[in-house]
């Protein structure tokens, strides 16, 4: 491997506390085609997987609380899943939330990769997104200062 050392460090797994379970899992299980691995605490919670590992995100429902902080303020901003390996991947799931109802709030090429932006059940923000393969992001960092510009997948 060329470029810059890997560090053997890789995200493991996000918890998240949610209102209701079943809500959260159609936006999960349903929506992103996440695979239901284990449930656990007598069915308050459950482990979801893309594939990577036993999950990459646990959902634990705690009922009614306050939701996440919104704007600018200390703490989780979004997470992201990437979807695929190209446009064409991003734009299926893009076709299939807008049946589902489910907003998108924005979209964005980044150069380097190729976003959308939603909100789970209980307003977390989530980026799916598919990266550039074109772009050999370890040895040119030319796409940091690249601007943000529209995405389009109609």
């Amino acid at each position: 491997m060329t470029g810059r050392p890997r560090t053997g460090i890789e995200l493991g797994h996000l918890v998240l506390y949610v209102r209701d379970l079943e809500s959260s899992l159609r936006f999960y299980r349903d929506a992103l085609r996440l695979e239901v691995t284990a449930t656990l605490f007598k069915g308050r919670a459950a482990m979801l997987s893309g594939g990577r590992s036993h999950h990459e995100i646990m959902l634990i429902a705690i009922g009614e609380a306050p939701g996440p902080l919104q704007g600018k303020r200390l703490g989780l901003y979004h997470f992201a899943w990437k979807v695929g390996e190209d446009l064409a991947s991003l734009r299926l799931i893009y076709h299939r939330l807008q049946k589902m109802g489910v907003t998108i709030e924005g979209m964005a090429d980044h150069t380097i990769s190729q976003s959308l932006y939603l909100r789970d059940p209980d307003g977390n923000e989530v980026e799916l997104y598919v990266d550039d393969a074109s772009i050999d992001w370890r040895n040119d960092v030319a796409w940091a200062s690249a601007p943000v510009k529209p995405l389009r997948l109609d």
